[in-house]
Parts: structure tokens; sequence; C-alpha cells
């Protein structure tokens, strides 16, 4: 169970990190789209969805192009700061988060389209701006949803293989997380060490799917599924 350990904890750092990133990007923009019309707007919600469709090599090139060395973002943060994201662990969770963006994204937004305008107007009545409407109302009525999506989040993040493999690598205690390991064993003929890893990733996944399941069941919505 040891050497199946590491590239568990690592994964889960990397999928923790990744459901925070979608979840405040998820949320903002689920939010953005359920209460603002103006044009374009499908638009704007196909181009949000695209990584649930898109193939993850596609998504990892696109994002070597961005976060490269001879990106824009990643000339920008490698001159300004001197900080890489290619070959790393954040890097990893940059990729997770944008394959499990629209999960969250998808969620919240139903989520926020399923809050009674008329509460909202009764909390503008009272006196309450906007943003006490928001953390009052809007949101403790909407989080079992959003709550729903950011485990479907993580639980896709913890399976991301083709985006996390083109921009962090394989690289053993680093960015090898728990897909690519399994990958690794499976081609090396360890069959012992697969088997282990393969048992942590079903069980973690199953147990956040019946939570996210129990929530919106709960919460009478409808999220994407993985």
């Amino acid at each position: 169970m040891g050497s199946a350990a590491i590239p568990l904890l690592l994964t889960l750092k990397v999928a923790a990190t990744a459901t925070v990133l979608a979840l405040l990007l998820g949320v903002l923009a689920g939010l953005a789209l359920a209460r603002w019309r103006f044009p374009g707007r499908d638009g704007v919600d196909a181009v949000l969805l695209l990584p649930m469709v898109l193939p993850p090599t596609v998504l990892g090139y696109y994002l070597l192009v961005v976060l490269g060395s001879q990106g824009a973002l990643g000339a920008w943060l490698d001159q300004t700061f001197g900080i890489r994201l290619i070959f790393t662990w954040q890097g990893a969770a940059i990729a997770s988060a944008v394959v499990a963006f629209p999960l969250v994204f998808k969620a919240a937004r139903t989520a926020f389209e399923s809050v009674d305008p008329d509460l909202e107007k009764a909390g503008r009545s009272l006196g309450y701006p906007e943003w006490a409407v928001l953390l009052r109302i809007t949101v403790p009525l909407a989080w079992r949803g959003i709550a729903a999506g950011a485990m479907l989040a993580f639980a896709r993040a913890m399976g991301e293989f083709g985006a996390t493999l083109m921009v962090a690598g394989n690289i053993p205690g680093r960015t090898q997380t728990i897909s690519i390991a399994i990958y690794e064993a499976v081609h090396a003929g360890e069959d012992a060490l697969a088997n282990q890893l393969v048992l942590l990733a079903s069980v973690t996944c199953i147990v956040l799917l019946v939570a996210a399941a129990a929530l919106v069941r709960r919460g009478h919505l409808a999220v994407v599924p993985v």
C-alpha cells in the first residue's frame, strides 16, 4: 500500500486544489449566466462547457500554449515571479480545474436558476443590499446544488489523465497522479499495484458520487453527470 499512497496523496492534493479553483470560477460564472440576460449568452454558455466535450489532449495542448514558457501567461509568470507551471503539481491542478469547471458551472447555474425570485424580491423589499440578498437568501437556497457540483468536480479531477499528463508530465512523487500511476503500473506489468490504485480510486469516487446524489435528491436539483 505504500507505493499506492504516494500517487493517491498527490492526487488528493491536486484534486482539492482543482476543486477550489473550479468552485470559485464556476460559482461566479453560474451566477452571472443565471442572472444576466445579454446578447451571445448561449455562445458564452457553450464556450464554458467546452472542456466537458473536448478531448483532454486538446485541452492539454491549449494549456501548454497558454502556460508554457512561450505562452503569454506562462512567460509573464516566469519573467515576473519566476513561476513555472509546466511539469509541476500546480500545473496538474490547473489542468484538472479546467476539466472539472463545467461540472461546477452547470450545477451552480441550475441551482441559482431554481431559487424563487420572489424570495429575493422580498429580501430587497426589506432593505437588503444586493450582496446581502446573495449571501443571506440566494446562496443558502442554492448551496446543495453547488456542493453537489463541487463533489462531482473533485471526482472528475481525481480521474483526469490526458490534460494532466500533457501539462504536468509523469514524474513519480511530483506529478504522477493516480490515473497516470495506474497506466504506468499496467504497462509495467505490476498488476498488484494497479489493483490497489484502481480500488482506492474507485472507492473514493463512488463515495463522492453517492454523496452528490444525496445532495441532489434533497435539493431537487439536476446536475450534469461525470
